[in-house]
């Protein structure tokens, strides 16, 4: 029973993250292995085919004690991190999720994170309904995947 179960989530998920055109597509969701207790981010692309603005305002996921919005950039030769309330996307707009730029952080993951393993991560939208998101485990960028 659990060998059908599984998979049947997976596709679920899978199929929640694509979407029809004229709607908000995520692709490229990954992480990289984390241990238990630690902090991960999560990198993803985020296009908004509508002809409407929208904003992405928060993500949630059982895997980590609280999920926030970063953004790094260089201040005087260091790497600062900045939360962020919220990250605008624009009608047509592509945002894309990068180590040392913008991603989510996991902060204080409650599960190891290995590779080849994949995590839920739910992101919220000021107008646009909620996303699951199938997170990839991988030790780099992923190819790029339109195809969920």
């Amino acid at each position: 029973m659990k060998k059908i179960i599984v998979p049947v989530l997976m596709l679920i998920m899978q199929l929640s993250a694509c979407s029809a055109p004229g709607d908000i597509e995520i692709h490229n969701a990954w992480a990289r292995p984390t241990a238990l207790g630690e902090n991960a981010a999560v990198y993803l692309a985020i296009h908004n085919h509508t002809d409407a603005d929208d904003e992405l305002t928060g993500a949630s996921s059982n895997v980590a004690d609280a999920l926030e919005l970063h953004e790094s950039r260089p201040e005087n030769d260091v790497m600062e991190m900045t939360m962020l309330a919220s990250i605008p996307i624009a009608a047509d707009q592509e945002i894309i999720f990068l180590p040392g730029e913008l991603h989510i952080m996991l902060v204080h993951i409650k599960q190891e994170l290995a590779p080849g393993e994949h995590i839920g991560v739910i992101l919220h939208f000021k107008d646009h309904e909620d996303i699951v998101v199938n997170v990839h485990i991988e030790n780099t960028m992923p190819d790029e995947d339109h195809g969920h």
